[in-house]
């Protein structure tokens, strides 16, 4: 399976922490992880909507299987992923959504939250 991690600039600060932790699982798994997302090196600024039509083209293209991404409500990436074609995608927020959204939905991408108990906004 072909992964791939897309986040958007305000959450480009723990970008190289969720791929590590991405990539140690892949690697187990024998999957491999793309890191599509913006960090605090890179010269661009990825919008939800950049983050929309990137999983677009990946998923369409079949250069990826699956996608993980997220924001800081994990709302705004699920909103901007869904609205293009053939792109399904869940906001996971617990172990239960996760485990519910695949068995009964089938999609090919997650949204996390990643400033609800994790930085900024988790206060």
């Amino acid at each position: 399976m072909k992964i791939a991690l897309l986040n958007e600039n305000s959450q480009a600060s723990k970008n190289d922490v969720i791929y590590s932790c991405l990539k140690e699982v892949c690697d187990c798994k024998g999957y491999s992880i793309y890191n599509y997302g913006m960090n605090n090196d890179s010269d661009c600024n990825l919008t939800y909507v950049q983050l929309g039509l990137l999983a677009g083209i990946l998923i369409n293209s079949k250069a990826v299987d699956f996608i993980v991404t997220g924001c800081g409500t994990g709302q705004g990436a699920m909103l901007a992923l869904n609205s293009f074609p053939k792109v399904l995608c869940g906001l996971v927020v617990d172990p239960t959504d996760a485990y519910l959204f695949g068995q009964i939905n089938d999609g090919n991408a997650v949204s996390i939250p990643f400033a609800k108990g994790f930085g900024w906004g988790s206060e």
